[in-house]
């Protein structure tokens, strides 16, 4: 008798050996695995996809059509290289789930933590009402914004039309159209605020790590990824515009992966906070309006 324990094993085992890559959603082969069997079988299917989350359902025996639909699935993640998200059209941030397609990259920020657990609260004024999410793409951090914070209005601002059509199906999956607006904008051209808080997660990957990606990463849009030689192409114009972007007591919090060197080199003695995330403090950093201006005005070259 095949079990959905037995299909789990199976593909983890598959995945494994056929040198996938993960990290849009999972990290392991073995949740990967929890996560595509359950989804192939209509099973519910929520943020946590380790293998114990199957276990209430691991001896449940399936047919031999349930396993070819699996092996099927398994099989295409494998050939095709796409990220799991993009086959399922699911992706969770913070146990919230989003629609998700090629047209826009699958929502992964650690900005969401930071969000959930309350990290930039303190850093905001007590008269927060205008959140920028820039560069939105499906939009998962504007309506996280949203529901972190009542009292505030959400811009998800995107380059791509195409991005922010999948945002529009999340705003609207989450009635959060009163509450999230979605503006096409190339950076703040067409989100001029002022704001009281920015989040961003930019394209920051250098034009060297762009060159080695693997194919999960190469199946999303490069406009969401490529920074430019150092990664810092897109933060340089940020930073440029953002004195008249920022109200008096704006926040700017920004992610840059693994670009801390690259940022710190653009941005010499800029004075921001680095933010505890589950990645470590060097990926997420805390910019606010009256640090920056006391730098600018060290800095008259920069801005």
């Amino acid at each position: 008798m095949t079990t959905i324990r037995t299909l789990i094993d199976d593909s983890a085992a598959a995945l494994s050996a056929a040198g996938v890559h993960f990290g849009h959603g999972t990290t392991n082969a073995q949740d990967e695995a929890s996560w595509l069997v359950l989804w192939s079988l209509g099973l519910p299917v929520d943020s946590d996809t380790s293998p114990d989350s199957a276990d209430s359902v691991a001896s449940q025996a399936v047919s031999d059509e349930q396993r070819s639909k699996l092996e099927q699935l398994i099989a295409e993640r494998i050939r095709s290289r796409k990220p799991a998200a993009y086959l399922t059209q699911q992706a969770w941030l913070q146990g919230v789930p989003f629609y998700i397609d090629e047209r826009s990259i699958v929502p992964r920020s650690l900005i969401a933590e930071l969000l959930a657990d309350g990290s930039i609260d303190d850093w905001l004024s007590d008269k927060t009402r205008q959140v920028l999410d820039l560069c939105t793409g499906n939009g998962s951090l504007a309506c996280l914004a949203a529901m972190a914070y009542p009292d505030v209005q959400v811009t998800g601002a995107d380059l791509s039309a195409d991005a922010l059509a999948v945002a529009r199906i999340n705003v609207d999956q989450h009635g959060l159209q009163d509450r999230v607006q979605l503006v096409e904008s190339d950076g703040m051209a067409q989100a001029r605020g002022p704001w009281d808080l920015i989040l961003c997660n930019p394209p920051y990957v250098n034009a060297q790590s762009m060159a080695s990606l693997p194919p999960e990463y190469q199946a999303e849009p490069a406009l969401a990824l490529a920074g430019g030689q150092d990664g810092m192409d897109f933060v340089r114009g940020l930073i440029l515009a953002l004195p008249q972007r920022l109200n008096e007591d704006g926040v700017l919090v920004l992610e840059i992966g693994n670009e801390r060197e690259y940022f710190e080199a653009a941005f010499p003695g800029l004075p921001v906070f680095w933010m505890d995330t589950s990645a470590g403090d060097e990926q997420v950093l805390l910019l606010t309006r009256e640090a920056l201006m006391h730098w600018s005005q060290e800095q008259p070259t920069q801005l």
